[in-house]
């Protein structure tokens, strides 16, 4: 027990509790966030009797109804001295639980409000009791406190069904998708692949996709070298491929996707389109040897054993008939002038009478192949080569060295390489040329400015007027107005047939122009344009 002080002490005392100021900061507030956040702590009193419990239960009940806090004994012996700052921190406490008590009793009462808005009639709303409503009393259970009923071997096999049939329209819509988009790319690949072609087309782009291939048999002859380098330097890719038709050049145009893979060219690749031209090199002793055939054949009516020049050509084309073969002849004005060098020794010799003595073996050695050809004319050359074109299609082409016929294997590649641009850029919506300037049509404003044009355009499709033509009939007559007016005045109908007849048309100026007139013919086609009503009339008919 806590010995209790006097009783003047005490009465002392309970007058300086009465006379204690009220600090702000002691007092509660409901409004404040600090309040309503703390948790309830319960007041902790250490050593007091049941009557100082009892002295802190009435604090607990009246605090929250006066500022001041007064303690009140029936006996003065049995109260318990209480510290002041044990008794501050009961009563911020108690200040505490009552704010909560408050808010709790406000959350009921909305609650209670809202119950009170579902129920059907206000008697009912009215007998509903003052206090919190729980979940189960309100008749929201939550989802995890309902008791699932249990179901039958119909409803979880349909359950089955349809999550089986949801997934397969799944995968189907899923395999929809791909199908669509695998499409989407094909045709994003079909336009790539059309747009590289349209490219490799031009002229700037063309020559970079071309592939030439020359047969081995002719790069081993003196030329061949020469023929090689002209090719490389044209900026196509070169093969040296044994060819079927013996020493010959021939084409073919690379895919553009095939040429960023390979760089090795060679023409029996699927992704080279082989081209049909194809260019033959002859040698003198082989073409001069046909050509002698054929004159032998033609004109001396020989044996038809052996082959000529258009024969032998015919045969080529039978074996390859998708080529088209054009030859190539060097040297053969070497040929002819060693045959003309060898007739003037000849008739020298002859005329002189005398023979060559101690140069003549050397002469006859540098000469002997020359000798050992057959002997032909340059006419007799030109007929073969006519005959040969009329009856095959093919031309024979001549050069002097092996300079001029590497030129020559150039410009064809650039033209093969061309082609299809070319042919691509003369197709057209008609089958007739049309020049831009009389095809656009004669413009004509508001004010009439044209009009006198579109007159003499009209005369001009008249077959055989010309622009001199018609600027004299506008001279006359500048609108078919006034010509359709000039007609009426005529009396009979020879009259209105003969009305442009006389017409002057005058060609060039000063000392050198010439006049003539219009003509009875021009004047009834014009009147038969004017005054006939049948469609299908013939304006160059007579009447």
């Amino acid at each position: 027990m806590i010995d209790s002080p006097p009783r003047e002490d005490l009465r002392s005392s309970s007058d300086s509790d009465e006379e204690l100021p009220v600090f702000d900061f002691l007092q509660p507030h409901p409004s404040t966030d600090i309040a309503s956040q703390r948790a309830p702590q319960k007041p902790e009193v250490n050593n007091f009797n049941g009557k100082a419990a009892a002295f802190s239960g009435s604090v607990l009940g009246n605090c929250g109804s006066a500022d001041v806090m007064t303690i009140s004994s029936d006996s003065d012996d049995d109260v318990p001295y209480v510290p002041l700052a044990q008794r501050l921190k009961l009563r911020q406490d108690s200040a505490v639980l009552t704010e909560r008590n408050q808010k709790g009793s406000a959350e009921s009462m909305h609650l209670l409000t809202l119950h009170k808005e579902r129920r059907s009639t206000p008697e009912e709303a009215d007998a509903l009791p003052l206090r919190h409503l729980s979940a189960s009393e309100t008749g929201d259970a939550s989802p995890t406190g309902t008791k699932a009923t249990k179901r039958s071997a119909k409803e979880i096999r349909a359950s089955r069904e349809d999550a089986l049939r949801r997934q397969q329209a799944r995968e189907r819509q899923q395999q929809d998708r791909e199908a669509l988009k695998q499409e989407q790319e094909r045709q994003k690949a079909e336009r790539r692949a059309l747009a590289e072609a349209a490219k490799a087309l031009r002229p700037e782009e063309c020559i970079k996709h071309m592939v030439v291939a020359v047969d081995p048999a002719l790069l081993q002859l003196e030329g061949g070298g020469t023929l090689l380098a002209s090719v490389q330097a044209l900026g196509c890719s070169c093969a040296i491929e044994k060819q079927p038709v013996p020493r010959s050049v021939t084409w073919a145009r690379q895919a553009p996707s095939a040429q960023v893979h390979k760089t090795t060219p060679s023409l029996n690749d699927a992704s080279r389109a082989p081209e049909p031209h194809v260019v033959m090199q002859m040698t003198v002793e082989d073409f001069v040897t046909l050509i002698h055939n054929y004159i032998r054949e033609e004109r001396h009516s020989g044996s038809a054993c052996s082959p000529t020049l258009t024969s032998w050509v015919q045969e080529q084309q039978r074996r390859h008939p998708d080529k088209r073969l054009s030859l190539a002849v060097i040297g053969l004005e070497s040929y002819f002038r060693a045959r003309k060098s060898q007739s003037q020794k000849r008739l020298r010799a002859a005329v002189a009478g005398e023979e060559a003595g101690g140069g003549k073996e050397k002469k006859k050695q540098r000469n002997s192949q020359a000798e050992k050809l057959p002997e032909v004319s340059r006419v007799e050359v030109e007929e073969a080569a006519v005959h040969l074109q009329l009856h095959t299609g093919v031309s024979v082409h001549f050069f002097s060295t092996w300079k001029e016929f590497s030129d020559h294997i150039t410009m064809t590649t650039r033209a093969v390489a061309e082609a299809p641009f070319k042919r691509a850029r003369e197709q057209t919506g008609f089958s007739f040329y049309l020049e831009s300037e009389w095809a656009g049509g004669q413009r004509v404003d508001k004010a009439g400015k044209g009009l006198l044009e579109a007159w003499k355009r009209q005369i001009q499709q008249f077959n055989r007027v010309s622009s001199d033509v018609a600027a004299a009939i506008l001279a006359a007559y500048p609108s078919p107005q006034l010509l359709k007016k000039a007609y009426s005045q005529c009396r009979t109908e020879n009259e209105k047939l003969s009305l442009l007849s006389d017409l002057l048309i005058r060609r060039g100026e000063g000392v050198t122009s010439t006049t003539r007139r219009v003509g009875p013919e021009l004047s009834k086609r014009l009147f038969l344009l004017m005054h006939s009503r049948d469609p299908e009339q013939n304006l160059d008919a007579s009447l």
